[in-house]
């Protein structure tokens, strides 16, 4: 993507639909004089322009230089006029802003029993959408306009607001507790990954209970509910308590389903919360709940009642086609699931505006696998090579580390060994220097380190001894976890047995499949 095409006021023109861009031109044109308008014909330059180019534009000979910087931000204002005017935008949140404004203006020209009696339907309204921090301020605002307008209406008026302002209040500070933690959570998950050792166990689980606020969950509604279990969740990854994981994923996503409602209002967390049980129910290789829960989440977001909008859309593909991809690692289908790939690259160019950049990384790491997984080494690597050069993104460091790991083994696998102890000299500085060197990364380091040094004839034998080895961090909560991004056991296994590594894991999972019936 070039550095033109992150203009912001580019990115939002070219991201309007038809109807959009239709609906704008109406909007502009409701007053005779806006017709020839030069936020207009900035706004058609802009349209038909494929990258952004500030010469072009001045080029047209609309605005100068100086003035240009205005103009796209009166531009950029009336968008997103139009798009709040738009019914497709519309929802109970807007709704209730616009009545909290309506009411203000009302209270300023001094209506005051109209303003309270739009007021008291916006609030309740807001209370039972679980939209309680403007609930809150709706509140605040009677209580001011009680203090001026003394309604005879309710004799303990004041203690009523005062009561339901105290309420609000703890309800709100417990959410922003709960809800800093979740976030705080996620940040270290998206820094370092998982835990690596008790030290760092101990220091997870102190800095969690110390933030934990104290709760009733009898008390707690739908939105302290979902952001407790957001914390634990996060938690629980953290510390790979993969079971935890999915105890409270389903806490998450049942409660959803137990409130319909909240499905429309907040799709964006029911998606999420699915995507998390279904990454928690493949680390648990937990099949046939994985396959049922992915079918049930497709199907809802292709559901009329499902306010599929630009942002959801693209984080239904996100979380859709991810574990449409783990599907595929489960089973060991890694040639069916080649098919794939092209439908993910070209979504991910698609909504490329809208999926941030680690999250494409994730994507090149999974399709490398995926080719990895049906011996196509060199597509592999390529792949690989896209996340290991990316060096403006500060990625998760796990993410980064075991690239490499796989790095090394597609260019063993595809002959290209040539380069092999440049390449593990300096996958071993990284790993140092990122201070995620792991028992098992050790050990397969130094067994690609000696493989120039083992004849042919005794290869076979020097794989079986690494596969005795590995097997032992197999159940090691800490070292077992270097095999959830690489199946290192299967491709030994794969090169002991001589057979394709899918034949291998398909193989086991077929073996799953009949002890679970």
């Amino acid at each position: 993507m070039t550095k033109e095409q992150k203009d912001n006021l580019f990115v939002l023109v070219k991201s309007l639909s038809k109807s959009e861009k239709r609906q704008f031109k109406l909007y502009v044109g409701r007053l005779g004089v806006n017709e020839d308008s030069k936020f207009l014909m900035l706004f058609n330059i802009l349209d038909k322009l494929s990258v952004y180019n500030e010469a072009a534009i001045l080029k047209k000979g609309i605005v100068k230089k100086q003035q240009l910087s205005n103009l796209k931000a009166h531009l950029y204002k009336q968008i997103l006029i139009s798009l709040r005017l738009n019914p497709s935008h519309q929802n109970i949140r807007i709704q209730i802003r616009e009545q909290l404004d309506f009411a203000t203006i009302l209270y300023h020209k001094g209506l005051y029993k109209q303003s309270l009696k739009i007021l008291d339907k916006a609030k309740t309204l807001a209370i039972n959408n679980e939209e309680k921090n403007v609930a809150y301020e709706i509140v605040e605002l009677e209580k001011i306009i009680e203090s001026q307008y003394i309604t005879r209406s309710l004799s303990n008026r004041a203690d009523e607001l005062t009561k339901q302002a105290k309420t609000l209040s703890l309800q709100n500070v417990l959410a922003s507790k709960l809800s800093n933690l979740s976030l705080q959570l996620y940040g270290l998950f998206l820094k370092t990954g998982y835990i690596k050792n008790d030290t760092e166990h101990k220091r997870i689980t102190k800095y969690f209970y110390d933030r934990l606020p104290k709760y009733d969950i009898n008390k707690l509604g739908f939105r302290e509910k979902l952001w407790l279990y957001k914390a634990y969740l996060w938690y629980s990854f953290l510390t790979l308590d993969f079971l935890a994981c999915y105890k409270y994923a389903s806490k998450w996503v049942d409660l959803f389903y137990e409130n319909k409602n909240m499905i429309v209002l907040n799709p964006v967390f029911f998606l999420r919360g699915n995507h998390y049980l279904l990454e928690a129910l493949f680390y648990l290789r937990h099949y046939e709940k994985f396959k049922q829960t992915l079918f049930k989440l497709e199907e809802i977001t292709t559901e009329k009642w499902f306010p599929l909008d630009d942002n959801n859309e693209s984080l239904a593909f996100l979380y859709i086609y991810n574990n449409k991809l783990n599907m595929h690692f489960i089973e060991g289908s890694f040639t069916q699931g080649l098919p794939l790939i092209d439908s993910v690259l070209e979504q991910l160019n698609k909504y490329k505006n809208r999926i941030d950049e680690h999250h494409v990384m994730v994507f090149y790491y999974k399709i490398a696998s995926m080719y990895f997984g049906a011996g196509e080494n060199k597509k592999c690597i390529q792949f690989l090579d896209k996340i290991i050069s990316n060096k403006s993104l500060q990625m998760r460091e796990d993410l980064l580390c075991f690239s490499r790991i796989l790095n090394l083994v597609a260019h063993y696998e595809a002959g290209m060994d040539y380069n092999l102890d440049v390449l593990i000299k300096s996958t071993y500085k990284f790993l140092i220097k990122m201070e995620d060197l792991y028992e098992v990364q050790k050990e397969f380091i130094k067994f690609l380190r000696g493989l120039g040094d083992i004849y042919p004839q005794d290869v076979k034998a020097e794989f079986i001894k690494l596969h005795k080895k590995l097997k032992q961090f197999e159940d090691d909560p800490y070292e077992s976890r270097a095999f959830l991004y690489l199946d290192i056991i299967s491709w030994l296994e794969s090169k002991i047995e001589n057979k394709p590594v899918g034949l291998v894991i398909s193989n086991k999972f077929e073996v799953q499949i009949l002890k679970n019936q």
